[in-house]
């Protein structure tokens, strides 16, 4: 479960990375809400791996970077004008 909240957050990032681009900026759309399960996904990892007395680097870089790209991504539709 570690790997893929690490893979998602990886995803996410790369989305939000593609959506600075100029007039791709609309990709936020979608890397936001692909975000927030990528930070509930990474919390679920990190707790499970807790219990079970895992190293938990995956599950927090996968919430780390999905973390990072919703809120970066939001204040980039935010300065953009995409939201009101």
């Amino acid at each position: 479960m570690q790997v893929l909240a690490l893979v998602w957050g990886l995803v996410v990032f790369a989305g939000f990375c593609v959506g600075l681009v100029p007039c791709l900026g609309w990709l936020n759309w979608g890397t936001i809400p692909l975000g927030i399960v990528g930070v509930v996904l990474g919390a679920v990892a990190m707790s499970r791996a807790n219990r079970e007395r895992q190293p938990t680097g995956p599950a927090l870089a996968g919430l780390l970077l999905s973390l990072v790209a919703v809120v970066l991504g939001s204040m980039r539709l935010v300065l953009g004008g995409g939201l009101f």
